[in-house]
């Protein structure tokens, strides 16, 4: 970082990858769930690559999802290393591969699909690259986890897209079920640091002692979960039910996890309670996927419960408090961010448990859901579009 006596060099939505992605990623959510809830009105507003059923299952993971998940990566990895994160034109380079991936996706203009998927698959091993460099540098060993995790979710991206290719639904299907489980493994590895740590600063209690084996039956179990879901993916035989008690095993332990961080404590402020709160959907929402294995619902009501209630939800929350500390401003809920938040978890149940028990208001749901996503991401972008295209008050870089 440099001194606050030296002007930062060159513009600021390019000096760390939080500031393009985190805002580019928030406006584009919003312009796809809009596509998408007039494909449900009976609007054709796009003629994508794949499709509109497959285009929102994967944009939503590998153009929103993947997008936050990079940035927010790239920026730690700063904090975490000492080492610089890639800026101006690397990090511009690398913005404009995801950008050119989501236009030309949307707007393939007969280009051949090989050309789109080419420039799609490009941006996570690119990002992993970058991450590794500077964890490695560092000899950061602790965080490389990070790297193989974005390189399956790249692998989870070519599923989707041969998917497509060869006409086939199982990797279409079962890739976009590897995407969902690995980003929230991202969340279930970030939460666990920045849950407890923002809460005990914040409410000015010590953060609890970890316990080892706790920890690492939470970690190890969900890394099972997506180590069992590629298995799937590549059409290896399981055992009978093994998937679903490995997710039930890392639900209870992630809720043991969560019980500990003092979640209750944090009802006056949105921006931990958010956190907690979401960190509970990806307990929920485990749980409902060992449950639709069974047969007793859609595992796609589980799956939404994760990405609308684990993910989404924790993503915004994790947004709006870096954004604030990244660019040099008091951290503090803005207004409508709570609010927001709470739209968020009433999106989540709606489109997940409520779903699951009144099917035949799916019409509702449906809509209720998308317009509470774009309400909350409006409200993210109304305040912090500004503070991500601008210098730090402070005069110091990032």
């Amino acid at each position: 970082m440099q001194s606050p006596q030296h002007e930062p060099v060159g513009a600021p939505i390019a000096r760390l990858a939080f500031r393009p992605f985190f805002l580019l990623a928030s406006l584009f959510s919003v312009l796809a769930m809009v596509v998408w809830f007039a494909f449900w009105h009976g609007d054709i507003l796009l003629r994508p690559h794949g499709g509109l059923m497959w285009w929102h299952q994967h944009e939503m993971i590998f153009g929103f999802g993947a997008a936050v998940a990079v940035g927010f990566l790239l920026t730690a990895a700063q904090n975490w290393t000492g080492q610089p994160s890639p800026r101006e034109a690397p990090l511009l380079g690398l913005v404009g591969v995801w950008l050119a991936a989501r236009l030309l996706i949307a707007f393939p203009m007969g280009l051949p699909p090989l050309l789109l998927v080419a420039i799609d698959l490009a941006f996570l091993p690119l990002a992993a690259l970058a991450l590794g460099r500077m964890l490695v540098a560092a000899r950061h060993w602790r965080n490389l986890i990070f790297v193989p995790i974005l390189l399956l979710l790249a692998v989870a991206n070519l599923a989707m897209h041969l998917g497509v290719l060869r006409g086939q639904l199982l990797p279409i299907r079962e890739g976009g079920y590897l995407g969902v489980l690995l980003i929230a493994t991202l969340m279930v590895l970030l939460g666990g640091r920045v849950i407890p740590f923002f809460t005990s600063r914040k409410l000015g209690h010590p953060k609890p002692a970890d316990w080892p084996m706790l920890e690492r039956l939470s970690l190890w179990s969900i890394y099972a979960v997506v180590l069992l879901q590629l298995a799937v993916l590549l059409e290896v035989e399981l055992p009978r039910g093994l998937h679903g008690w490995v997710m039930l095993v890392a639900a209870a332990a992630n809720a043991v996890r969560l019980a500990r961080w003092g979640g209750l404590r944090t009802l006056q402020e949105p921006l931990l309670w958010g956190l907690h709160l979401s960190y509970a959907f990806i307990v929920v929402g485990l749980v409902m996927w060992a449950l639709a294995m069974t047969g007793v619902f859609r595992v796609e009501l589980a799956l939404h419960a994760l990405a609308i209630g684990g993910i989404a939800s924790m993503m915004l929350a994790m947004m709006a408090r870096v954004s604030l500390g990244h660019t040099g401003r008091e951290i503090r809920t803005l207004p409508g961010i709570g609010a927001g938040l709470v739209l968020m978890f009433i999106g989540a149940l709606l489109r997940s448990p409520i779903l699951a028990m009144f099917p035949q208001i799916t019409h509702w749901t449906y809509n209720l859901s998308i317009l509470f996503w774009c309400i909350a991401f409006l409200i993210f972008l109304f305040h912090y579009t500004v503070p991500l295209l601008t210098t730090r008050a402070d005069g110091k870089d990032g």
